[in-house]
Order: C-alpha cells, then structure tokens, then sequence
C-alpha cells in the first residue's frame, strides 16, 4: 500500500452482471440500472468497516474514489454516515436521475459530511459546464469543503478510458487527486 493506504476495490456489477472477466465490448448499461443503491450503499459501508479492521490496516483516513458511474457513488458514499475523510469523483454525474435509483448527489449535497473532489473534462459532451457549475453551486450553498477542476480539452472517460489519448490531463488529475489525499489525511 503507498503511502500507508491500504485499500479495497470491488466489483459494482457483480450481483446483476455476474463474476469474472469482463470485454472491451462488455455491455454495461443494462447491469448498472439493476444495482439498486441499497446493496451499493451496503457494499460501500462493508468496504470501510474492513478498511478499518485490523485485518483491513485499521485505516483512519478512509477516501472513496470512482469514475462515471463510480464517481456518483464515492459522492454518495459521504452521505452514508462513514466519517470518510474526502471523496474524487472523475466526471461523476452530478445532476438528475440515474438509470439506477441512486439519489442526484447534488440532491443531497447537504448530507455530505466529506471533503469533495470533482474532476470533469471540459470536453465532455454529457457533463457540461452548466451541469459542473450546478453542482458546485449546491456544494457551496450546503457549505461542503470542495474543489471543481476541470481540464478544458480533456473528454469523458479521460482518465480511464482515453488516458493515452489525454496523458497531460491524467497526469495533472492524478496529481491533482494525491495534493488532495495528503491534505485531507489525518496525521
């Protein structure tokens, strides 16, 4: 674990698109609207409860980090009573309905109880500027602790996806992820 972080990662579509290895031509949509975020919210809580065993490294400083999909739900993540120390969302969708019943985390932006780090692409033809400014608007008005970046040429999906194709953007989102990891690790 660098840095002293031990961490967990596990599968959102394992209950509805079943275990294993998954293709670049894997269809993902159809699994995402059948995760209900009563079993998300459960595998996140079990997540940090381990992170905070001694047999998950009794970890004090608990971030939750995803990209798209995975990024709605680190913001969500901070609703759920955790005590998480912060949340990265790379081009979490922010705003409206979901193709699964996760809440619109600018929505419940008052029950945020975590520091906020949203990373977007300017080029991003879904998450648009006015979208990205939404959603800091109901951050600030909630008075939750946050940074918005945006990298202006940098589309959807930069940082996993498209990182060849956005290597100066995934490099300063990256740094961008770890100023923000140090400044909110408890001593």
């Amino acid at each position: 674990a660098e840095h002293g972080v031990d961490a967990v990662a596990f599968d959102y579509l394992g209950r509805t698109a079943g275990p294993g290895e998954r293709e670049g031509d894997f269809e993902h949509m159809p699994p995402v609207g059948q995760t209900p975020w009563a079993g998300l919210s459960a595998d996140i809580s079990a997540g940090a409860a381990f992170l905070r065993s001694p047999a998950g490294g009794s970890a004090r400083s608990l971030f939750t980090i995803g990209f798209c999909f995975g990024g709605r739900l680190a913001y969500l993540s901070s609703t759920l009573g955790l005590d998480i120390a912060g949340v990265c969302a790379f081009y979490g969708w922010p705003v409206g309905a979901s193709r699964n019943d996760t809440p619109a985390p600018a929505d419940v932006a008052g029950e945020m109880h975590a520091s906020v780090l949203g990373i977007f692409g300017g080029a991003d033809a879904a998450i648009t500027k006015d979208i990205v400014e939404a959603f800091e608007r109901s951050l600030r008005a909630a008075g939750v602790d946050h940074r918005i970046v945006t990298y202006p040429n940098a589309p959807h999906s930069f940082f996993d996806r498209k990182a060849a194709e956005s290597a100066d953007a995934s490099a300063a989102a990256w740094d961008e992820t770890m100023t923000f990891v140090r400044a909110h690790t408890a001593a």
